[in-house]
């Protein structure tokens, strides 16, 4: 057996064991990947320079994506597959394929994104901490984490980072797998729960991040942080 960080592209592997606790094996459950499942591996892609949540514009409507989120969203560019975080500010593309899992393309659709749709990559956004009121707590979280919890605030559907500082908007919605809606239920972001941005702090600094695998499960396209591969041994 071999780690699946270390298989070489073009390989047809079956995952055999999975280490690591329940956030790792929660994450990789949300991408399809459990023990007994065949991988197409694809490439060992460098992470692009982009770290940390971004602005983009689908369907006319602002939005922030997760990293995580925004490498998972593939458009076609000068004949080539590539991922919306690789774009710079101001590119545009129309997405040819999601690959977040099975479920991916169901919570994405809430966004305007869908295979065939035009996304625009706006800006970084500002490399905070954002303070939340829920159900008399506060709260703290980052950008990407918040970017998956919508809420109804004037008649609308945002997600929480987009109020403003004060406002109250009620939960309608998480886009994720189990894992993050796990972790935000803990929290107390549940349906029909009132939540007030507070205010924001400067985030701490994060590390630096490595290379991911690019793989195939089936027809659908997923991608797997280099940490998370260390994790899977397959043959």
């Amino acid at each position: 057996m071999k780690l699946l960080s270390d298989v070489e592209p073009e390989a047809r592997v079956v995952v055999k064991r999975i280490e690591g606790g329940k956030d790792v094996t929660g994450h990789l459950k949300d991408l399809g990947i459990t023990e007994g499942i065949e991988l197409n591996v694809l490439a060992h892609v460098p992470a692009h320079e982009h770290r940390g949540a971004i602005s983009a514009r689908a369907a006319g409507k602002d939005i922030a994506l997760g990293h995580g989120m925004a490498e998972k969203i593939y458009l076609e560019r000068a004949g080539a597959m590539t991922t919306l975080l690789e774009l710079e500010e101001g590119g545009k593309g129309v997405v040819k394929a999601l690959g977040g899992g099975k479920d991916f393309a169901a919570w994405i659709s809430e966004l305007g994104i869908k295979e065939g749709s035009e996304i625009e990559f706006l800006r970084h956004l500002p490399d905070r901490t954002i303070l939340f009121r829920i159900a008399d707590r506060e709260i703290k979280m980052g950008e990407g984490l918040a970017s998956k919890v919508l809420a109804e605030y004037e008649g609308r559907s945002v997600q929480i980072n987009f109020l403003s500082q004060g406002k109250k908007a009620k939960v309608t919605r998480i886009i994720g797998g189990a894992t993050v809606k796990q972790r935000l239920d803990e929290m107390g972001f549940k349906e029909g729960a009132d939540v007030t941005l507070t205010g924001s702090e400067p985030a701490a600094p994060t590390p630096q991040r490595g290379k991911y695998v690019r793989a195939k499960l089936g027809e659908q396209l997923i991608t797997i942080g280099h940490g998370i591969a260390e994790k899977v041994w397959v043959e």
